[in-house]
């Protein structure tokens, strides 16, 4: 069986992340989703709601593509998760030129700890390119229209966070 891992903080989760998912289940069996427990990063919402949430999308994928989806809570190195869920593979999305010099670097160091796992780039889809969580967070918080970026669900839970603050 072939595990891949696809790591992130998912904060929220963002439909160049699902673009990702999507293209990696052709890749492997299972498909783990590691959430990173980022302290420093302040997430906008809980590792409870970011698990649950990548759960919540992910479910059709896996129906659709039968690959095996779980998310997974990390707080320990990359390599170390992907040795602790029995990934062969992690699976990073590029966004731009500027994210490959440090996946570059990431890749680097990650051979060195353990050459035992590869790491696949997946270019993000054209038209999700410009995603990222923290602008649509910054976008939702300023009442501006995110629903080009997330899912429904995502959405309604993005600016729930922002009518309770």
């Amino acid at each position: 069986m072939r595990i891949g891992l696809y790591p992130g903080t998912f904060d929220p989760i963002t439909l160049g992340h699902i673009d990702i998912i999507r293209r990696a289940c052709m890749l492997v069996d299972r498909l783990v989703i590691g959430v990173a427990i980022n302290r420093d990063k302040g997430p906008l919402f809980t590792l409870e709601e970011r698990l649950a949430m990548v759960q919540d999308e992910c479910a059709y994928l896996s129906d659709k593509t039968g690959t095996e989806i779980v998310a997974h809570p990390f707080e320990n190195l990359l390599i170390d998760c992907a040795q602790d869920v029995g990934a062969s593979l992690i699976i990073r999305g590029l966004r731009a030129v500027a994210d490959f010099e440090y996946e570059f670097q990431m890749v680097g160091m990650n051979r060195k700890l353990n050459d035992k796992v590869e790491t696949v780039f997946l270019m993000a889809d054209a038209q999700h390119q410009a995603i990222a969580s923290k602008l649509v967070k910054e976008i939702g918080r300023l009442g501006g229209d995110i629903s080009h970026f997330v899912t429904p669900p995502v959405r309604e839970a993005v600016l729930e966070k922002f009518r309770k603050a």
